[in-house]
């Protein structure tokens, strides 16, 4: 997390998701950690019980994303920082929305993660997939090689965690 906010400082792009990681990431991480801890499977202590969000909850969850999308996309286009990642105007505003869709994605994401939600690798699929989009417009092609990465990580992540679900699922406890 320090290594990402720094790159961002460094570099002077991706202002969303420097101010998300600094301010929720760092926090989410440690209150996550304990709380799984809190919530070990009674067959298997290595596992941790976990569990799915219901539909209108994800209703809201995506409401939420847009409205942060267009709020925080908007309050940070209108900043005026120079950086040689952006050829013109329209492409750094482009950018600036993405960024700001990745870290809305990502604030979810966090909150998924701390509530045990396999909806977590859906939103590692998507922040995966906007910062490829990023990485594209402003040419930073070798950062791709470690998309992949996520993609592949995210897929075995997501398979295991819904074999898990349906195996448990008579014993799922509900979120709320």
């Amino acid at each position: 997390e320090i290594t990402e906010i720094a790159i961002c400082i460094v570099l002077m792009y991706r202002f969303a998701t420097m101010a998300t990681t600094l301010f929720f990431w760092l926090p989410i991480d440690i209150l996550s950690y304990i709380n799984w801890s809190k919530h070990k499977d009674e067959e298997t202590q290595e596992l941790t019980v976990v569990r799915k969000l219901k539909g209108y909850q994800e209703v809201l969850i995506i409401i939420g994303i847009i409205v942060w999308t267009v709020t925080v996309g908007y309050l940070i286009s209108g900043l005026n920082i120079s950086t040689d990642f952006y050829s013109n105007e329209r492409l750094e505003t482009v950018v600036t929305y993405i960024d700001a869709c990745a870290s809305a994605v990502g604030v979810a994401n966090g909150l998924f993660i701390f509530f045990r939600l396999r909806e977590q690798w859906i939103a590692w699929y998507i922040c995966a997939l906007l910062e490829t989009i990023i990485n594209i417009l402003t040419g930073q092609y070798v950062l791709l090689i470690l998309k992949l990465g996520y993609f592949t990580n995210t897929t075995y992540g997501y398979i295991k965690w819904s074999r898990y679900i349906r195996t448990h699922s008579e014993n799922k406890p509900s979120l709320f």
